[in-house]
């Protein structure tokens, strides 16, 4: 059974940063593509980042050039680094995990395992 803890979220002013993480336990890390996800109070959830087996890296446009996702195998971990913050970032972010990355990476329905969600709030 395939666990995911994320963790890293908290209270950060606009231009800051944080990095989340997503411990994976029960199979190797490299055995999945991992994506985030974020959703906001009264929003559907929303695609954030994706990476695949292979490394291959997906944004929203709405995150590009602010936030990389990466992967450490050896650590069986995923990040979520997120620079420069901004208010509209707010919302809790979500990791989950799938065999490989399809074309419609970023669908939510696409991803067979979350984790519990880190709150990220981004003042002004």
């Amino acid at each position: 059974q395939v666990q995911l803890i994320e963790s890293g979220g908290g209270l950060v002013q606009a231009g800051g940063s944080l990095r989340l993480s997503c411990a994976v336990s029960g199979r190797p890390i490299s055995s999945y593509a991992m994506g985030w996800f974020r959703q906001a109070p009264g929003k559907e959830r929303e695609f954030v980042a994706a990476i695949g087996r292979s490394a291959v890296t997906y944004y929203a446009d709405s995150v590009k050039g602010r936030f990389t996702i990466s992967r450490d195998n050896a650590k069986n971990t995923g990040y979520l680094q997120m620079n420069s913050l901004k208010p509209e970032d707010t919302a809790v972010y979500f990791c989950g995990t799938t065999g490989y990355l399809p074309s419609t990476y970023y669908k939510s329905h696409e991803y067979r395992t979350w984790g519990q969600g880190t709150q990220v709030t981004v003042s002004s």
